[in-house]
């Protein structure tokens, strides 16, 4: 992640949170536990799951530049047993100028 700056009024953040234990599953949740059984080729069933999304987010350091925006999307779920974080982001990937920020090692993702 690098540093959004919504400091200027563009963008902005907010989450949903889903607990499903022992409820019906809205399609959101369902969409989650499908990617984790495809990629992860698990067996899962979601207790619990936040959606905390960036909405059209401003680089960090691109002050004079609030049109370069990106929306991206963190989602965590749990079983109660194991854990998974999905990374999504918009169609086409990060949008910021990398060549405009001050951090020159850029990665997406998490290690």
């Amino acid at each position: 992640w690098d540093n959004a700056d919504f400091s200027r009024g563009v963008g902005t953040t907010f989450y949903q949170e889903f607990r499903t234990l022992n409820t019906d599953k809205p399609p959101f949740v369902r969409d989650v536990e499908a990617k984790v059984r495809r990629y992860l080729r698990s067996s899962y069933s979601a207790a619990w799951t936040l959606k905390i999304t960036w909405e059209k987010a401003p680089a960090y350091g691109a002050r004079t530049d609030t049109r370069r925006t990106v929306t991206y999307q963190a989602v965590l779920t749990t079983d109660g047993f194991r854990s998974y974080v999905l990374m999504l982001y918009q169609a086409g990937g990060m949008q910021w100028d990398y060549t405009r920020l001050a951090a020159t090692n850029v990665l997406i993702g998490y290690t």
